[in-house]
């Protein structure tokens, strides 16, 4: 029998896990497990990978130790991996301990914007050249990263203009990719195809990147319609661990497990998902977590006759 074709077209999966997924967590990760999993996930072939966060130690303990683990990692290592930042000061901390991508994050809206960061959209647009420039001497790459680019916890849905507008600013030209981030996970299909086609006609040319929550169970969904409207690279996390700290009613991730099973890039074997399936339940039971994903759940299944079944091997 013929296999199934894999999803076209092509996107670039980010995962999320040592950042977005952990920064809910009541147990915290050592910083070597941090470590041993970039280097266990870039190893089975995930092409990039967001491994840390500058904000701050007390409101965000469990990335306290980002600085820590980009020491850690090689120069080679590092240029696979991304660090959310949201001031010029957080770029330079970041760069001085060898991180050279950087996801400078706002919010569409002001009061998530105040619930996250602790000042106004604008205020984080007015910096967002210093860390542009800042990222750019040390020939790093960085991202405009729009949280709530579709609804709010606080002011609901966001008027696609807001998010037009930011990224038509000049002062945010400098960045390389624009990342849209249904950050409640509230967003259906057609939003996501009807905002990523807005900025790909009307905003400059860069790579675009979507960023998905699944509280709805829309995860894969959203994300496959980021996918078909231009979005290059799409963020998950393993076992769809996650959420915002400042975004009531947010939960996890969209599961990298899930993505990957449903695109199918050309490293993906029923291997690897075996290998990615193993890291994710280890990692869920060190710090006491659900596992989300239904791929993980269909892998562990006893349909023996399909080939990404891996049962229960150890």
């Amino acid at each position: 029998m013929t296999e199934p074709r894999p999803y076209t077209p092509h996107a670039t999966l980010r995962d999320v896990t040592l950042r977005d997924g952990l920064q809910l967590t009541a147990k915290m990760l050592p910083t070597e497990r941090k470590i041993e999993i970039a280097r266990q996930l870039l190893a089975l072939g995930v092409p990039d990978l967001e491994i840390g966060s500058m904000a701050r130690p007390d409101l965000v303990p469990p990335l306290a130790d980002t600085l820590d683990v980009v020491s850690a990692l090689t120069a080679d290592e590092l240029q696979r991996c991304w660090i959310w930042v949201a001031t010029p000061r957080h770029v330079e901390k970041a760069a001085a301990a060898g991180a050279r991508n950087f996801q400078y994050c706002l919010s569409a809206s002001d009061s998530h914007n105040q619930a996250n960061i602790g000042r106004s959209t604008e205020a984080s647009v007015a910096a967002m050249p210093d860390a542009i420039r800042i990222a750019h001497e040390i020939d790093g790459s960085i991202q405009l990263c729009l949280a709530t680019a579709f609804t709010c916890p606080f002011e609901g849905l966001i008027d696609p203009e807001r998010v037009i507008g930011i990224a038509n600013d000049a002062r945010t030209a400098g960045a390389e990719d624009i990342v849209l981030c249904d950050t409640l996970g509230q967003a259906i299909p057609t939003q996501v195809t009807d905002l990523f086609e807005a900025v790909k006609h009307r905003t400059p040319q860069r790579r675009m990147i979507f960023h998905g929550h699944d509280t709805w169970g829309l995860g894969v969904a959203n994300t496959l319609a980021a996918i078909n409207a231009g979005a290059a690279m799409v963020d998950g996390s393993l076992g769809g661990l996650g959420g915002c700290p400042f975004a009531p009613g947010a939960s996890g991730n969209t599961s990298s497990d899930d993505l990957l099973f449903a695109t199918r890039p050309h490293w993906f074997t029923p291997d690897t998902l075996a290998s990615v399936v193993e890291v994710t339940e280890k990692l869920l039971a060190e710090i006491g977590e659900p596992n989300r994903s239904k791929t993980a759940q269909g892998a562990r299944s006893k349909a023996k006759a399909f080939k990404w079944v891996i049962g229960d091997r150890a």
